[in-house]
């Protein structure tokens, strides 16, 4: 079972500094149907506005992970971690027990693109931690990179759930083949560009929830960043 997701039928909140799209539930946007998949609960699609962000706010017991398209996000955080975040690179904050962090776009003239992906932890309760890390065009080109995972196999960050997370460039005549284990779900998620999801066309900020299947095949990318997430 593969179920798409048009782009255009994902929640959107327009707060002028922020514009945002929401693939599930989120603050004021509701869906009975459109709660999460799996443990994956949260894909916000943010434009932060130049010399805006969000201001210190508190989260707990949830793995989240933003992924940054375009631009620069300075990050803060009540672990005393401190970094600016830009294109290719992955920033997990596993909250635990509760952090408090902010973020802010510094630029004078250039918005910021990012993905807020919040994943439902295996475990609570546990001491917050923050990682990031910087991931090459060259290691997404054409094949999938995974950038997180529990073990933090391959050079992964790690997350606090048996969830895999990749991203992978796709061009032309690149094409990438996936097998999904028994049992598992997948969720894929299409940042930019168009490609081909066994045979069914995706356009950027399509996703498709993804059931009781034993491969997956992306192919006809133009100019496609895609986010494959593997989930129990």
């Amino acid at each position: 079972m593969i179920e798409l997701r048009k782009a255009a039928d994902r929640g959107h909140a327009q707060h002028g500094w922020l514009n945002s799209h929401h693939t599930f539930s989120f603050a004021e946007y509701f869906d009975p149907k459109q709660m999460g998949w799996g443990a994956l609960r949260v894909i916000n699609d943010d434009t932060v506005q130049p010399g805006e962000g969000f201001g210190t706010h508190g989260h707990r017991d949830m793995e989240i992970i933003s992924y940054v398209l375009e631009g620069a996000l300075e990050h803060k955080d009540s672990m005393g971690s401190g970094s600016f975040i830009r294109s290719g690179d992955v920033q997990v904050m596993s909250a635990g027990t509760g952090v408090r962090h902010s973020e802010f776009n510094h630029s004078h003239s250039e918005p910021v693109h990012f993905l807020q992906i919040w994943i439902v932890p295996k475990f609570t309760g546990i001491k917050p931690n923050y990682q990031e890390k910087f991931f090459d065009t060259a290691d997404k080109r054409g094949k999938l990179c995974l950038v997180a995972s529990p073990d933090g196999r391959d050079g992964s960050l790690t997350v606090v759930q048996d969830a895999l997370m990749h991203v992978a460039l796709l061009d032309g005549d690149e094409r990438i083949d996936y097998a999904l284990a028994p049992g598992r779900k997948a969720y894929v998620h299409l940042a930019r560009g168009a490609l081909t999801l066994n045979g069914q066309p995706m356009a950027a900020g399509d996703g498709a929830k993804i059931a009781d299947e034993a491969a997956l095949d992306f192919s006809n990318g133009h100019d496609a960043e895609v986010l494959l997430f593997d989930l129990p």
